[in-house]
């Protein structure tokens, strides 16, 4: 099929006058549950990342390091896969002796990415239709739940004063108006939530917010009939997509403000034919980053609950590996599991349950085609999230079921030691991401070991499970503050053989000086650690996080589980 798709592909490739054609993983939206899901029609790589160049004689995938294994599983026989940052664009293009002509969808690219990727390689054209829609037609978008509010006793802060602090920072920068381009932004800012993506609650909407606080919304207009008669947002002007460019034109006022990142070529365009555009990063991505203390109090119920059903499965599949348990055997009972509490909605992203192999696979999913049975000599990595009410999870644990070679147990406790050098860590000191992971990797570079992925993201409230602008990885320098939630999960994989991590998300408090206080309560594989290789203090930790998890979920659990948590500690 994919053979069949991308000759069908270079064809109209050709019929356009191009060398090639550009297919980007993201949709109008720029959310990372893409639909339709362009790359992946025409490429079969189902990664949450990445972009290709389809040339006529040649195609080209770019990942970064998570998804170079899944990549070459899943495409490899029909494309060379490049894996980000060793490599770029402008690796692939510099070897033609002329500038290519590319064409692309102006809706689903922004000039900062065209200008970071391909500025100076080559020569671009927008294309009115998107040729992977002429090559299959997609599907439509069907018709879910229309948008509702949170309330600000839920989130903490009401509309109007998150209005007011925006509205505040656009006049400080001569702003007469702002595009919030990124749904998950306007779904902060107007306490709004949705069911348009499979693993977020988040809905898919845009704004147009003036200096004089009016809002001008687009979306589908099925979707704001439960919202619009409510007092907040009665003073809206509810519109589609299509009113965009006539809006434009009515607006007062000579600057406007986007955010290059998520506002998309097309957007812009119309923008530039009547305003002096002021690019800058969408304020309402560090607003919304810096949690206050009733998002962060419903965060800590959300992993309590969510914590109680990792903690009863792990006991379970620990008692099940006999059976021939499969990875979506395992996923199917992990999910059950969560769905005992009555709080708990949906996933928040497709569960990683791989054993062996599979577990170095970073981003793995089991499917009927690969799904294979979890071997009691074998690891098994399990990474998974549950978008609660009103919260956000995200775990990783690595598990064994029988006596492992000291290798991989040298290997999984310098992981640990890792993780709860990042958990322990001083932010008044180490205070950006960048600095934070050196601490995680440098157990395991003094054996000339790492890991392609960074060592933690942001994560939203009630959103979604990767949120920026802060993260912790070698590039990151956005400072870390008070409220902030990120994801603490080192690693380490070894191709056709096993993945370790640990992950447990963790939010920034300010006692005496700033540090990381654990969301997450799961416990963590003790049959995996060489405690030789653990100083007093790690060992002092463990030994404290198992205490807390015992003390919150010992009366929730039966005799047989009670007992074996114990041992834990």
């Amino acid at each position: 099929m994919i053979k069949i798709k991308l000759k069908k592909l270079k064809k109209l490739i050709i019929n356009n006058n191009l060398d090639g054609y550009i297919v980007p993983k993201n949709d109008a939206y720029f959310s990372e549950f893409s639909f339709p899901d362009r790359l992946k029609t025409i490429s079969n790589f189902s990664g949450s990342a990445g972009f290709a160049i389809i040339l006529k004689e040649k195609n080209y995938l770019f990942v970064d390091g998570r998804y170079t294994i899944q990549a070459e599983k899943e495409c490899g026989k029909y494309f060379k896969i490049i894996e980000i940052p060793k490599s770029w664009p402008k690796d692939v293009l510099k070897k033609y002796k002329r500038k290519l002509y590319l064409g692309y969808d102006p809706q689903l690219l922004t000039n900062v990415n065209l200008n970071r990727l391909f500025y100076g390689l080559c020569n671009l054209y927008p294309l009115k239709n998107n040729l992977i829609d002429l090559v299959k037609k997609q599907k439509k978008r069907k018709f879910t739940n229309s948008f509702y509010s949170l309330g600000h006793k839920i989130t903490g802060e009401t509309i109007k004063s998150k209005m007011s602090r925006l509205i505040k920072h656009i006049k400080s920068k001569n702003i007469d108006n702002i595009f919030i381009s990124a749904p998950e932004n306007v779904a902060w800012l107007l306490n709004l939530r949705g069911k348009d993506n499979p693993f977020s609650p988040i809905p898919n909407c845009k704004i147009i917010l003036t200096k004089q606080k009016k809002i001008y919304f687009f979306s589908c207009p099925k979707k704001i009939n439960k919202i619009r008669k409510i007092k907040p947002y009665k003073n809206f002007e509810f519109l589609t997509y299509q009113s965009f460019s006539k809006i434009i034109e009515t607006l007062p006022g000579k600057n406007f403000c986007i955010d290059g990142s998520t506002c998309s070529v097309a957007n812009e365009a119309f923008i530039k034919l009547k305003f002096n555009i002021k690019s800058y990063n969408d304020p309402c991505y560090l607003m919304k980053s810096i949690k206050n203390s009733t998002e962060i109090k419903n965060m800590e119920n959300s992993h309590i609950e969510d914590g109680l059903a990792l903690t009863k499965f792990i006991y379970w599949i620990k008692n099940k590996i006999n059976n021939k348990v499969t990875e979506i055997e395992a996923q199917n009972k992990l999910e059950k599991f969560r769905k005992f509490n009555k709080n708990y909605l949906f996933p928040s992203f497709n569960t990683i349950a791989g054993s062996g192999a599979n577990g170095a696979i970073v981003h793995y999913r089991a499917t009927k085609k690969n799904n294979k049975i979890i071997k009691k000599n074998e690891l098994f990595l399990c990474d998974s999230g549950g978008q609660y009410k009103y919260g956000t999870t995200d775990v990783t644990r690595t598990l064994c079921f029988k006596e492992q070679p000291n290798k991989i147990k040298n290997i999984y406790t310098k992981v640990l030691k890792g993780h709860i050098a990042v958990a322990t860590s001083n932010l008044s000191k180490l205070n950006t991401g960048k600095a934070i992971d050196i601490r995680a990797r440098k157990y395991l570079k003094k054996d000339g070991l790492d890991y392609a992925h960074g060592t933690g993201h942001g994560v939203g409230f009630f959103s979604n499970v990767h949120e920026g602008p802060q993260s912790i990885s070698k590039y990151n320098t956005v400072k870390l503050k008070e409220g902030m939630i990120l994801s603490n999960e080192p690693g380490y994989y070894k191709k056709n053989h096993f993945g370790i991590r640990i992950e447990n998300l963790v939010y920034i408090k300010k006692n005496k000086t700033l540090s990381f206080e654990n969301l997450t309560m799961a416990p963590i594989e003790k049959n995996l650690i060489n405690y030789k290789l653990l100083n007093k203090k790690e060992k002092d930790y463990l030994l404290r996080y198992h205490l807390s998890i015992y003390s919150k979920y010992s009366k929730f659990l039966n005799k047989n589980e009670k007992k074996w948590l114990v041992s834990l500690i």
